[in-house]
């Protein structure tokens, strides 16, 4: 894992494919994820990994899709819809 001391830890969720989801798990973190979540039933979880290894984490067998988390901000609910 070269470079991953020196690159930012970034937020990701994972698509994965549910019937290979325990194999793909360690897959991905071998290849640096560090698990936070995982939804076996729905095939993904979510974690953190250094942003130079997303492109290893994409190229995981079972890996479907690897986005990048970020944050969602909502209004208070009594505010006025436009």
């Amino acid at each position: 894992m070269s470079g991953a001391d020196t690159s930012p830890q970034v937020g990701v969720i994972l698509s994965v494919d549910p019937d290979r989801f325990t194999r793909t798990v360690e897959a991905a973190r071998r290849a640096g994820l560090h698990v936070t979540s995982e939804q076996p039933l729905l095939g993904s979880l979510s974690g953190t990994v250094a942003e130079n290894r997303i492109p290893a984490l994409a190229a995981v067998d079972g890996v479907l899709s690897v986005d990048r988390d970020r944050p969602v901000s909502l209004p208070p609910p009594d505010t006025p819809v436009p």
